[in-house]
């Protein structure tokens, strides 16, 4: 297969301020990483593009925060694919799935996948924020178009009054493999006027889908420039699929099972599979694991 323009360079975020610093944007390249997903969990066109846009949007939202603080986005619509999940922290690590993999719609009446009939137009996209405290921050939100970064824009606005714009996209090659990913958030802060934010509105109004420049090689800053002329990148990082699960992690859960529960395991199985939910990968225990895991449950 030839190489895109789009996937030959390496995921990245940029952050960035404009207008004097009452604009904040944020832009994305999420091709591998999204590929990475797609491929761990067999996804069809229309759930590549429907999870890679909500991953993209994840990874935006975790640079929005700090140290150890982490985000867990659930899209929750009433269309075939049920829930997405996406979880993204401060540092640029983002895992997730989506719950049926094998969804792939005709495309909708401008030939495009058909992310809203997947998603489905009725249910909520709940964001879940670990800062550290207590008990964690909860956000929700209806689904506005299930096309997602509509649905970003209103949680911004309404869950974090912050008004935003949000785009995001995923290319998807006739082999399902996904050709270029990213996205950008574009954040209004207070002391705007008018004609400021009628030539912001000027500006996405006549901006190409988000896919378009990325394939044709367009440098994350450019894409920010396309839209804030006077854009001024602070800083960067990379973006990279990161799971925590590990198999002394999942011997945990085993163990938390309880006794009864690993004693029915070992008489009637023998052995045992446990897969991970956001990566896919397997983890096998067989008779003398579970013993062990057993004879720990018991002290």
């Amino acid at each position: 297969m030839e190489q895109h323009n789009g996937n030959t360079q390496p995921d990245r975020l940029i952050r960035g301020i404009a207008m004097g610093g009452k604009v904040r944007a944020f832009a994305i390249r999420s091709t591998h990483l999204v590929e990475e997903l797609r491929r761990r969990h067999d996804t069809w066109p229309t759930a590549t593009a429907a999870m890679g846009r909500t991953l993209t949007a994840a990874a935006m939202m975790g640079a929005m925060l700090k140290g150890e603080e982490k985000l867990t986005l659930q899209v929750k619509g009433n269309g075939p694919l049920g829930q997405i999940v996406a979880d993204a922290n401060a540092k640029g690590e983002v895992r997730g799935y989506v719950d049926n993999p094998h969804v792939h719609l005709p495309s909708n009446a401008m030939g495009k996948l058909d992310v809203a009939g997947a998603v489905g137009t009725e249910g909520f996209i709940y964001v879940i924020k670990d800062l550290g405290l207590k008990d964690p921050y909860r956000g929700s939100v209806p689904i506005v178009s299930g096309e997602l970064g509509e649905d970003f824009t209103y949680y911004f606005a309404t869950s974090e009054q912050t008004p935003s714009a949000v785009g995001v996209g995923v290319l998807v090659d006739t082999d399902n493999s996904v050709i270029v990913a990213g996205g950008f958030i574009i954040q209004l802060l207070p002391g705007l006027t008018d004609a400021e934010i009628d030539q912001l509105e000027k500006g996405l109004g006549t901006l190409p889908p988000v896919t378009s420049l990325l394939n044709e090689g367009l440098e994350l800053e450019e894409l920010l420039g396309r839209i804030l002329p006077d854009v001024e990148v602070m800083d960067g990082m990379d973006i990279v699929f990161n799971c925590s699960c590990s198999r002394e992690r999942v011997e945990q859960t085993l163990v938390s099972l309880g006794e009864h529960e690993l004693v029915q395991l070992i008489e009637e199985d023998g052995q045992a599979e446990v897969v991970c939910h956001f990566c896919n990968e397997k983890y096998q225990f067989d008779r003398q694991d579970l013993e062990r895991i057993l004879a720990s449950a018991r002290n």
